[in-house]
């Protein structure tokens, strides 16, 4: 029995000696400007640096750069050479005060007043690195537009490359896969950040300023939970989906707080953790994105769902001004008051117009207005079989169908049927151009179910207009930044589409400014 004892024992040392797994090393960088976050904000923020001469380390937790910035198709720009040119004359105040309106003035009038006063400089500055302008477009009729929407051929994804191209080039660092675990601090300043590489092995980075540029939190359910109640609210339907990216097949990408939730460990405020990016209507399949970048008979559904035709709720009755079903914020905040859920209705004449003639109201700048629908057939073959396309050949069936009470989609029906031939909706005041009469005693009849979405959220850490961290008490923590959607205090309790694209706008002209501002402090030795 001891020779066996023995001989085990020597067994297990020799294993133990061929195979002990090395101690993980740690590695140390020094940096003046450190950035955690690699998409639109941290890339712009990195791409200023490189303009004046310091060689920035960006932190990526992802594989691929970019993240929720490859997705904008154009941002928002006041006094721009492109508006200048086509006689576009909005001025910044303006912007503003719509902003501050729009938000009941629950939000920060002195950051709001920078992003957009710099908003121009940002559109010309992407435009002098290449990116090209394929015009100006609005979701508002003329004369409520403030004209602000740049869009970029190629997107913002296009803008993301050229910015890593030339950081690159210049000397800075872009470390993917290597995500930010903690913020350092010394006598209360914070002096760099450890993070951990694709390995699994720790990395201290001191840097002298350090930004945060992590895209807020859109992908982490337990801060949803904690902070939204948009989608658990009592008498909620349908909760918010999120149009996000696909990332490992999974509706969702790095963005789950990071950058919020390390701030917050060092004593930063938050504000307006409550807002999101709310964006509807939307077909309930997943992912949704699928329906802004996918295949055209999910464009062209999303595009046929927001028709200005017949909107009722889950009771079968009208909600909502249909002629505004393009301005998806105002959607979103009718639908939220409705119970979360749409059903948008039409007859055979309204189908076949669609197919033939194209759309009354455009999909953002994605299905324009007039281009035939020709792939709506394969939207109903495929929305069928997934539960949120219905057909039937009684208004009674179709009510059945999609769950509401037949008589009052039929009053729904006869009601939109009356105020058409008198050329005007008293009710919600849907543009008399708008109006169409169903026939009532022939079908078929089709239904098209919608959800709400959002993609992005609002709130985040407390900033004064240089981007700096402030605590709940006001003062500033020294030698951190936060930008872009970590960057809280900005909207009330939605998305601010009368300011067009501020999203993305926001997020670039932060990182540049909050860029410009450390690279400032770091000369003067502050």
């Amino acid at each position: 029995m001891f020779r066996r004892q023995f001989l085990a024992a020597a067994v297990a040392a020799s294993f133990a000696a061929t195979f002990t797994m090395p101690a993980m090393a740690t590695q140390y960088l020094k940096t003046d400007l450190l950035i955690v976050g690699g998409g639109l904000s941290g890339l712009a923020a990195a791409q200023s640096a490189v303009d004046q001469g310091v060689k920035p380390i960006v932190l990526e937790k992802e594989a691929a750069i970019g993240g929720g910035g490859n997705f904008p198709e154009g941002s928002l720009g006041v006094g721009t050479r492109y508006q200048k040119e086509h006689g576009i004359k909005t001025t910044v105040d303006q912007v503003l005060t719509a902003a501050l309106q729009y938000h009941h003035y629950r939000a920060d009038p002195h950051v709001l007043r920078v992003l957009i006063e710099e908003s121009g400089k940002t559109i010309d500055w992407v435009m002098d690195k290449g990116a090209e302008m394929r015009g100006i477009r609005t979701m508002y009729p003329p004369e409520e537009s403030l004209m602000t929407w740049h869009l970029f051929k190629g997107g913002a994804a296009g803008i993301i490359q050229r910015f890593a191209k030339e950081i690159r080039a210049k000397g800075g660092k872009i470390l993917t896969e290597t995500p930010a675990k903690k913020l350092l601090t010394e006598n209360g300043k914070v002096v760099g950040v450890e993070a951990v590489d694709a390995e699994g092995e720790k990395v201290i980075i001191h840097a002298k300023k350090v930004i945060l540029a992590t895209g807020g939190f859109e992908s982490n359910k337990e801060m949803l939970a904690q902070y939204v109640n948009d989608s658990s609210a009592l008498g909620m339907f349908e909760p918010v989906w999120y149009r996000g990216p696909v990332t490992d097949g999974k509706n969702g990408d790095g963005r789950t707080g990071d950058g919020i939730r390390m701030a917050q460990m060092v004593g930063a405020g938050v504000k307006g953790m409550h807002a999101i990016a709310g964006n509807a209507p939307y077909l309930p399949d997943l992912p949704p994105i699928n329906q802004f970048i996918g295949d055209d008979y999910l464009k062209q559904g999303r595009c046929a769902l927001a028709q200005p035709w017949l909107w009722v709720d889950q009771h079968g009755n009208r909600f909502f001004n249909e002629s505004r079903g393009s301005v998806f914020v105002d959607v979103y905040n009718a639908m939220t008051t409705a119970g979360g859920v749409m059903y948008n209705i039409f007859d055979q004449a309204k189908f076949d117009q669609m197919v033939n003639k194209g759309a009354l109201l455009p999909f953002n700048a994605i299905v324009h207005a007039g281009v035939p629908l020709k792939e709506l057939p394969k939207t109903w073959e495929v929305g069928m079989q997934r539960g949120w396309a219905f057909k039937a050949d009684t208004i009674e069936d179709l009510a059945a169908q999609i769950g509401v009470p037949a008589e009052n989609l039929k009053a729904s029906m006869e009601k939109v049927n009356k105020f058409a031939k008198a050329g005007k909706d008293p009710e919600f005041g849907r543009n008399p151009e708008h109006l169409a009469t169903f026939d009532m005693k022939k079908g078929p009849y089709y239904a098209l179910k919608g959800i709400r979405a959002f993609f992005l959220t609002l709130g985040g850490v407390t900033v004064n207009p240089k981007f700096e961290a402030l605590n709940p008490q006001g003062d500033v923590i020294a030698n951190l930044y936060v930008t872009g959607q970590d960057i809280g205090g900005l909207y009330d309790s939605s998305y601010d589409l009368r300011c067009e694209g501020s999203a993305s706008s926001f997020a670039m002209t932060s990182g540049r400014v909050a860029a410009d501002n450390a690279i400032k402090a770091i000369k003067a030795k502050k």
